[in-house]
């Protein structure tokens, strides 16, 4: 077992900082999502004991995150993999299972990142991507797996919905993609595809039933970019950095992979998207649109790097010949300086999990965040081409 053994203050200090990150993680992230990690990291931010044993066997910063070693441990098949552990007993098995089998925890987290790819979310997207001038080259930042490159490769199932305020989006679709019956409403995309997901929206008919966009030119950027096509690992990982009990996203990713398997695999580039976005989109064939978009991407990034990023996008875009789009889809916090959504509670339900979709710069829409959903918000143009 790898553990740092150095002074015993600089431990304890390093101690209380992790215990207070899982109980952050509990309040901020869990808390309406998962009961069970809302209760374990809970759990772990009251244990002395455990969470100095994380303190001084991983690295401070990104290796810490609650939710990388959440993940690990479902990924190793840990107790309660599936529903995650309830009760104090259950604690007591996962803990000690985790204690025992510390090495290969430590591994794969060494060796991780989490991972959070919705192809879902495609759903939101379709309309703004199917609106623009054809075709259409995707640059995705953040892309992870690739899954958000394949717009044109699921099927849809758009139902009519009015807006629903925050706290019943939030019941309805805090886990799950299908929020639409799929007997009802508009259909698009492929009708054999494997992969099929639901939205509710208040979007008219012909923004959503129109020819699916063109795409001639598909790249991506992530830190840690992974192929759950070849390597069925990948495709576990995925799924273990999903909340415990959620087995219909689970579900979706199996489909989405089973959707792209025989298409032409994307470009994925390893590194940061503000170092690798000017080559890979000077990639780009100068006869498509290009368009370059990130989904829950950005949340990790500090927000000094995210206005780097922003100003970057528009400047890339600004010098291409013909120009280009950029679609944000983040929580509204992510980018607070984009016009604030006229919907936007002045006391905020911390169950509000909603993205944001924003077409340069100018939002559009409120969304799930597992694209269930798809609201135009007030004031609002329809969108580009309708």
């Amino acid at each position: 077992m790898v553990v740092n053994t150095g002074n015993v203050e600089g431990a304890a200090g390093g101690a209380w900082a992790v215990a207070e990150r899982y109980r952050e993680f509990s309040w901020r992230e869990a808390r309406g999502r998962s009961a069970a990690h809302e209760e374990l990291s809970a759990r772990i931010g009251q244990d002395q004991e455990f969470c100095e044993l994380l303190s001084g066997s991983l690295p401070a910063g990104e290796k810490q995150q609650p939710a990388l070693l959440l993940a690990a441990v479902r990924h190793l098949d840990g107790p309660h993999a599936d529903l995650g552990p309830r009760g104090a007993a259950a604690y007591t098995r996962w803990r000690e299972w985790t204690v025992r089998h510390w090495d290969e925890v430590r591994a794969v987290v060494m060796r991780r990142t989490p991972q959070a790819d919705e192809p879902a979310r495609c759903a939101a997207l379709l309309p703004l991507l199917a609106g623009l001038p054809q075709p259409l080259a995707l640059l995705e930042a953040g892309s992870s797996a690739g899954l958000g490159l394949h717009p044109d490769r699921y099927r849809y199932c758009y139902a009519h919905a009015p807006y629903a305020d925050e706290a019943e989006e939030a019941e309805e679709g805090s886990g799950r993609a299908g929020g639409a019956d799929p007997r009802a409403g508009i259909e698009a995309g492929p009708p054999g595809s494997p992969a099929v997901f639901g939205c509710r929206t208040d979007w008219a008919a012909h923004e959503l039933a129109g020819p699916l966009p063109r795409i001639v030119w598909r790249a991506g950027i992530a830190p840690d970019p992974l192929d759950p096509v070849a390597e069925p690992d990948d495709l576990r990982w995925l799924q273990a950095c999903g909340w415990p009990g959620d087995g219909e996203r689970a579900a979706r990713l199996s489909a989405a992979v089973e959707a792209v398997r025989a298409a032409p695999r994307p470009r994925i580039v390893r590194g940061d998207p503000l170092g690798e976005l000017p080559a890979l989109a000077a990639e780009a064939p100068s006869e498509a649109t290009l368009v370059i978009f990130h989904s829950a991407a950005l949340g990790g990034l500090p927000p000094a790097r995210r206005e780097e990023f922003a100003r970057l996008v528009r400047s890339l875009l600004d010098a291409r010949p013909g120009g280009g789009h950029w679609i944000s889809h983040e929580p509204h916090s992510v980018l607070p300086w984009l016009t604030s959504p006229v919907h936007r509670s002045p006391h905020p339900d911390p169950r509000d999990t909603r993205l944001t979709l924003a077409l340069d710069g100018r939002p559009v829409a409120l969304t799930g965040p597992y694209g269930q959903s798809l609201h135009r918000l007030p004031a609002t143009a329809p969108a580009p081409g309708s």
